[in-house]
């Protein structure tokens, strides 16, 4: 078991189990001497800058968060889904949860991935706002969230693929191309993607990432599934969140085919 410190979107327990993790325990803590702040810039641009920790001279500033009691193998899907060793380092720090000052580790950026004119976007703020009503932390702490300016971007048009003859892809058929990513319903080629996309190559490559997207809304509840992509059972939010996305994968990636959601069954 190991004890991680949550303060950002994994205060949230429905986030954090969109990556996986499912917690032993959950509690409220502190971390005193530090500052949260938004300066870690976000792979896609139209969703801002997302949370990090950084050391303060002011003894007084603290982060509150969540720790989370979490099994062995949560450590894994945490370092994926944090980016460990490209977007953020993995720290440890002391935490005081209830009066006893505790080891935990901790995500902080790395130097590359900041900027530090970056706002968080609405959806990611939503989340935390949630995370750390439903976690009981400090109202005051809840009210500075809620006031932070967010980053708005601009509307996106709806997603047209370009024209021409492209080929069909399935699960298994993306499978077999590691740098080859789907997104509700479109594939596209990662190969040429600018440096600052290499992580998501591996994490990214031969899977359909709509689920994923989803399961990170800040309306979602967890129990979006694939099923209802196939189906089209997505609420109009849900549908412009994916637009959204349609829209930063055709501009950092190149569209080379569709992707369906048939089943073996389906073809039997």
């Amino acid at each position: 078991m190991f004890r991680y410190f949550g303060f950002g979107s994994n205060m949230s327990i429905t986030a954090l189990r969109a990556k996986g993790v499912e917690p032993l325990a959950s509690r409220p803590a502190v971390l005193y001497g530090w500052r949260l702040c938004f300066n870690v810039e976000h792979f896609f641009r139209h969703e801002g800058g997302v949370g990090n920790i950084v050391p303060s001279d002011d003894p007084s500033d603290r982060v509150l968060g969540v720790l989370h009691d979490c099994p062995d193998e949560a450590l894994a899907p945490l370092d994926a889904t944090e980016a460990y060793g490209h977007g953020y380092d993995r720290i440890e720090v002391e935490v005081d949860a209830a009066g006893a000052v505790v080891p935990a580790i901790v995500y902080v950026g790395l130097p590359g991935f900041i900027n530090h004119d970056c706002k968080p976007s609405r959806r990611y703020l939503n989340i935390l706002i949630q995370g750390a009503q439903q976690a009981g932390l400090d109202p005051d702490y809840v009210h500075k969230l809620e006031k932070q300016p967010v980053f708005e971007p601009e509307p996106y048009p709806p997603f047209q693929p370009p024209n021409g003859s492209y080929p069909e892809y399935d699960q298994l058929s993306l499978a077999q191309r590691p740098l080859y990513t789907a997104l509700y319903g479109a594939v596209f080629d990662m190969s040429r993607a600018r440096p600052y996309h290499d992580y998501l190559k591996d994490f990214f490559g031969g899977r359909d990432m709509t689920l994923f997207h989803l399961k990170r809304l800040d309306s979602s509840d967890g129990t979006e599934t694939d099923e209802d992509i196939r189906h089209g059972r997505l609420s109009e939010a849900q549908r412009r969140y994916l637009n959204a996305y349609l829209n930063e994968y055709a501009r950092e990636y190149r569209y080379v085919g569709r992707f369906t959601y048939k089943t073996l069954k389906d073809e039997q």
